[in-house]
């Protein structure tokens, strides 16, 4: 007789679905620069990655790190799948009814080079497995407690680090890069210290809703 599979708790699977798609917007909101006020400016695919951050956090918080973890890693699936499709897109040959304006629209907002490519997968991985690291790793320490404080610090740490990574790789020798590093991180530190702490309430409040029904 086969053993029974485990189940997936309906927690798990939500928040595999929406971890996914965020993953793949992030990228495309990413072309917009969008202004925070004071000089401050960010790229608009911080709030998805924000939300990469609060996902993994959450999981991590309800089902452990090691599940956590395995959540960043396959969450390399749709962003290496939906790279290569635009790459595929962007090498068809356009329908000559599309209007130009359109057509040259598209090709600037989903291409990029090599390294900008490898710089946000890079900065990916080791971001999002860092938060969840951190964060786990300040649970072990403080406890079931200061929810709000583990995600925050956890958030902050990850962003840093994926601005270093992401921007030196993308940029290292294109241009001076102090500015925009100092900009980019003053600027997600702000973002993860406000947004995070009260949104890893809401997600670990709705993925224990879920459990319980």
């Amino acid at each position: 007789m086969d053993a029974p599979r485990p189940s997936i708790p309906p927690s798990l699977f939500a928040f595999a679905i929406f971890y996914g798609g965020m993953v793949c917007i992030a990228g495309v909101l990413g072309n917009k620069q969008v202004s925070l006020g004071g000089g401050l400016s960010v790229e608009a695919g911080i709030f998805a990655f924000l939300l990469l951050v609060v996902t993994s956090s959450a999981v991590a918080e309800l089902h452990g790190p090691h599940i956590a973890n395995r959540l960043v890693r396959i969450g390399f699936v749709p962003l290496l799948v939906s790279l290569a499709l635009a790459i595929l897109v962007l090498a068809v040959p356009a329908s000559p009814e599309m209007a130009p304006d359109r057509l040259a629209a598209f090709q600037l907002m989903m291409s990029g080079t090599p390294r900008i490519w490898l710089g946000g997968i890079i900065a990916y991985g080791v971001s999002q497995t860092l938060n969840v690291t951190i964060f786990s790793w300040l649970k072990g320490r403080e406890g079931a407690a200061l929810l709000w404080l583990r995600a925050g610090i956890a958030s902050v740490a990850s962003q840093l680090v994926d601005t270093l990574l992401f921007v030196t790789i993308a940029f290292w020798g294109v241009f001076p890069i102090g500015g925009l590093l100092l900009g980019q991180g003053i600027a997600k530190v702000l973002l993860s210290a406000l947004l995070v702490p009260w949104a890893i309430y809401l997600f670990v409040a709705l993925g224990r809703r879920l459990d319980r029904a």
